[in-house]
């Protein structure tokens, strides 16, 4: 698979040339990180060249990433819900869980290829990958802590001082430092390396069932889950039956517009096999009642999409082969990858 390469260098040697030499972080600065991204898929929404990757921030990033002292009683980090194995989603759990037993109301999303997305969370709330991890910290319900008496317990740690000096010239830690650090770590969650890629680069082929899977989701899929990414970004009602013990509305949180009226966002289905539940509910345990769910469960409102409004009807041989083309969107060297894996914190 040919792919093109994100440097980073041109744009640190001119910041590290315009550093006072006061700064005490070597003659160079800190080392890019070279970001590999696939030739097939579009350029990125993130500009990599406002927070350029290096070496050291995106380490720090991952520290934090794992980190439960990020939370206000130690106990939740991002990677507690976000776990490798689910392709960074939660296993298993329906609702996202926090801080002294909370349950949130809504499933905890995949992170990967966020670099491509121009706004964040089921319904579009954050617009920026630089300012995402803000409101699982500061969430009652997730991590629950206050920014400022986090940033303060940060500069108390020396290990940490030490990493953001590496990092960023400076021992000083502030917001920016510390978003910045975790979207470069994040900006190195990416996925492309499953056998549908490999055989859009002609290096793999389908199996006669995957193939006739492949024409499924071409048929009944593609519209919303747009290739290479499995997502157009978009926000739509699906007919998912209203939850009135969750009582959400949808994207109409945020716009305030009733033509929003339990709107959410197309999740890309790469890696859909490995991240159980499903919905932004997380009301289906299983693929095939997701299949179900489009077959004959659309329930009739009045923002409901038209893509889906009349159904979408599978056979049982339709789900099946749908099913098997769906595991070679699967990347097992991403959720394999040490590089993006837990690491122990030492204090």
């Amino acid at each position: 698979m040919k792919k093109y390469v994100v440097y980073t260098c041109f744009i640190l040697g001119l910041f590290w040339a315009c550093r006072k030499s006061g700064d005490n972080n070597g003659p160079s600065g800190p080392t890019p990180y070279k970001i590999e991204l696939p030739a097939h898929f579009p350029a990125p929404v993130y500009d990599l060249s406002q927070n350029p990757p290096t070496v050291q921030g995106v380490a720090l990033g991952r520290r934090l990433f794992y980190d439960p002292r990020l939370s206000r009683d130690s106990t939740i980090s991002c990677g507690f819900c976000h776990q490798q194995f689910a392709a960074f989603a939660h296993f298993d759990h329906p609702l996202s869980h926090g801080i002294d037993n909370r349950t949130g109301f809504r499933s905890v999303p995949s992170l990967f290829n966020l670099i491509w997305q121009g706004d964040f969370m089921w319904d579009g709330g954050v617009n920026h990958l630089d300012i995402q991890p803000l409101t699982p910290i500061t969430d009652a319900n997730e991590m629950g802590e206050d920014l400022s008496r986090l940033i303060e317990r940060l500069n108390a740690d020396k290990k940490y001082r030490s990493l953001f000096e590496g990092a960023f010239g400076t021992p000083e830690i502030n917001s920016q430092r510390l978003f910045r650090a975790l979207s470069q770590f994040m900006a190195t969650m990416n996925s492309f390396n499953s056998k549908y890629d490999s055989v859009i680069a002609k290096k793999a082929v389908f199996t006669p069932d995957e193939a006739g899977g492949y024409v499924v989701f071409q048929t009944k899929c593609a519209s919303c889950h747009k290739e290479p990414l499995f997502t157009d970004g978009s926000f739509r009602n699906n007919g998912l039956p209203y939850n009135p013990a969750l009582n959400d509305a949808g994207r109409m949180r945020i716009t305030n517009s009733t033509g929003d009226y339990l709107k959410f966002r197309v999740p890309s289905l790469r890696n859909i096999i490995k991240s159980p539940p499903y919905m932004h509910d997380g009301r289906f345990y299983d693929i095939f009642n997701v299949f179900r769910h489009y077959s004959n469960g659309i329930e009739q409102t009045p923002t409901i999409d038209p893509i889906v409004k009349n159904g979408l009807p599978l056979s049982p041989e339709e789900q099946r082969q749908l099913y098997l083309f769906l595991t070679t969107l699967t990347d097992h060297s991403f959720i394999n990858s040490k590089s993006l894996s837990e690491i122990l914190i030492d204090n």
